[in-house]
């Protein structure tokens, strides 16, 4: 076993002294034991294979920032066409999981979906308009839970700020598409 050792050694110093572009990216120690495998050349941190990102768990700041500028809410002539949506497809619009509009609706009470006897969650136009809003000052806006709760509880006319401001945000998106085409 020492001889092995040693063996290895010598040959680690023989590598060395050879310039990093000749040297083998891996060589082995010992054809005896494969398992031994020793990096000869340097890797620098770009060269390393990145992880790819777990699905599960909390999103991070970042994702939500990107993710709260997708809401694909269809406009409102479209969407008080009809009276009921279900749960996965609001949860689908705002690009959430439907336990998390399920939590959101015990938390908020201006969220009062209707229930069929099965269960199954049912979002008028005026409920989804609601959930916009509490998407908005989640995500967008990064308020707590608690400051949420206290924002929609004191701010009067909460609901008509929120719809100003997004109609602002229509107007700049017009003048961006406009400045693009300039």
């Amino acid at each position: 076993m020492a001889m092995e050792f040693v063996a290895a050694d010598k040959e680690h110093q023989q590598l060395s002294k050879v310039p990093a572009e000749e040297q083998p990216l891996i060589s082995v120690a010992d054809e005896k034991q494969p398992s031994m495998l020793v990096a000869e050349s340097p890797v620098s941190v770009d060269q390393l294979p990145k992880k790819p990102l777990s699905k599960r768990g909390r999103p991070s700041l970042k994702e939500m920032d990107v993710n709260a500028d997708l809401v694909q809410i269809p406009p409102d002539e479209i969407l008080f066409q009809k009276q009921y949506y279900s749960i996965g497809q609001v949860a689908q619009w705002f690009r959430v999981n439907q336990s998390l509009v399920r939590y959101w609706e015990t938390e908020f009470d201006i969220l009062q979906p209707r229930k069929n006897r099965k269960g199954d969650r049912f979002f008028r136009p005026i409920d989804v308009k609601n959930l916009l809003l509490i998407y908005d000052l989640l995500r967008r806006r990064k308020f707590t839970l608690e400051g949420a709760k206290d924002y929609l509880k004191n701010a009067r006319r909460a609901e008509e700020k929120f719809e100003i401001i997004q109609s602002l945000e229509k107007i700049k998106g017009f003048f961006l598409e406009l400045k693009a085409s300039l």
